[in-house]
């Protein structure tokens, strides 16, 4: 029995949510492990190569003092950052970003990205749909519908897998919910407040010792059960999920001990301590990492929350005096992936899109910060094959709402599905009462990227 208990978290909002993962003989939602792989089988999935990191700037990240920069507008606009050029010609980006900057040509700015709903929550960049009207047990993201679609890369690993970092009180950003599609393609999730609860057969994991431990113990029931044939009596799907259970190789992608430390400090480790409402938010950069090992076990779609970018401003902080902290360790993590994928012939194969859930006010506020924008925000995507080194639409001249090429959530979706391999206009998934539903509503694939 494998327990992982997530604390309530919150916003400025005051939204408080909980998180439960049982695994026991490993079971999701109540789903038990065996019938979860049944009801993957059932689908009649396929299996490719091709990952997703998505990275979610939980809060609401400035899209003006990062991508965006205004040096015209006025001091209660422009803010207190400038820009720098990059190494393509003509595109600028935050002076506080200086090792993105360096590598802009792997990489693709949305400037004018519309439609956000002013919630705090991931559920826009989770599912690409409108919150309202959903369907009867809601949409699913992203990743659980790549789950249906195209199944494991390898028993011994997830789908999708959604990583956040607890918060000592308040909402964290909710790493992907399965929707109508049910608790069989719901994300795995490793990190919890309560991960040092976790409980094997009843025993408490501190008791075990260290992970090698664990391990040992692993291997010494895998012999023992080979020995007394006990695995001839279990069905295809059980013993699939005793492969799961007692298999090193999503630990061992879990467990960055195995890495370089001199890998790890160049992604810069960041804070592993629990953030308050107050405090702006874990930077826990080997989360980064963790993505990439995870990817590179077969895992198809990864999610990462990281920092908290609700910045209104006092007493916790000015919007810029938190962007001095964030944009520099988001600037090192984000290069270090990108870096570490290419190096090990990964990039074109993961697809890395950053976004947060909506932009933040044009003006500055007497507190010194920036409130909510849901008129336009930015993203930004990497690998996967796309086309970078450019900038995608304008926004007007104190960034308040798209110029040029606004851009749909369900366009970035499209996008990262066609990477994925999969066609938004044949792929479905039904629904509850067993009706066929598109990935997105009609949005193609951005023609700048594909």
């Amino acid at each position: 029995m494998l327990t992982l208990l997530g604390g309530p978290q919150k916003h400025c909002d005051g939204l408080a949510r909980r998180e439960f993962l049982q695994a026991g003989g490993l079971a999701l939602g109540g789903l038990a492990l065996p019938e979860l792989l049944r009801a993957e089988a059932q689908s009649g999935v396929q299996n490719s190569h091709k990952s997703v990191i998505m990275i979610f700037l939980s809060g609401g990240p400035p899209h003006q003092d990062m991508f965006d920069l205004k040096m015209q507008a006025p001091a209660e606009i422009r803010g207190e950052f400038s820009p720098i050029a990059t190494n393509v010609p003509g595109i600028e980006i935050c002076e506080h970003m200086p090792r993105l900057a360096a590598m802009m040509d792997k990489l693709a700015i949305i400037r004018s990205v519309v439609g956000a709903e002013e919630r705090h929550a991931a559920f826009q960049c989770q599912t690409g749909r409108s919150f309202n009207r959903q369907p009867q047990g809601g949409w699913p993201s992203l990743g659980s519908s790549v789950s249906r679609l195209q199944g494991t890369t390898d028993p011994a690993t997830p789908a999708f897998v959604g990583l956040a970092p607890p918060m000592k009180n308040g909402t964290w950003a909710d790493p992907g919910q399965a929707g109508f599609l049910g608790p069989a393609h719901a994300p795995f999730k490793p990190y919890a407040e309560g991960r040092a609860d976790m409980v094997l057969n009843g025993i408490n994991q501190s008791r075990l010792g260290d992970r090698k431990s664990l391990l040992n113990r692993f291997d010494r029931f895998r012999r023992e059960a080979d020995a007394f044939r006990v695995m001839e009596g279990m069905d295809a799907y059980q013993q699939q999920a005793f492969g799961i259970l007692t298999s090193s190789k999503l630990a061992a992608a879990l467990d960055l001990e195995q890495e370089d430390p001199k890998l790890r400090d160049r992604y810069g480790r960041g804070s592993p301590e629990p953030a308050g409402y107050g405090d702006a938010g874990p930077l826990l950069n080997d989360y980064f990492l963790t993505a990439r090992r995870l990817v590179e076990a077969g895992v198809r779609v990864v999610t990462l929350a990281y920092g908290r970018w609700d910045w209104h401003g006092r007493p916790y902080g000015t919007n810029f005096s938190n962007a001095r902290e964030h944009l520099p360790m988001l600037d090192r993590g984000v290069t270090a992936l990108i870096e570490d994928l290419e190096l090990r012939g990964m990039l074109d194969d993961v697809t890395v899109l950053v976004w947060g859930e909506f932009g933040r006010t044009p003006k500055i506020n007497s507190n010194g910060g920036r409130d909510h924008w849901p008129r336009v925000s930015c993203a930004m995507m990497a690998g996967g094959g796309l086309r970078t080194g450019q900038v995608i639409g304008s926004t007007n001249k104190y960034a308040e709402e798209a110029k040029d090429r606004p851009v749909k959530f369900g366009e970035i979706f499209s996008t990262v599905y066609h990477r994925l391999g999969i066609d938004v206009n044949t792929a479905t998934v039904n629904d509850l009462s067993g009706r066929p539903m598109y990935l997105v509503d009609h949005e193609q694939p951005l023609r700048e990227l594909v």
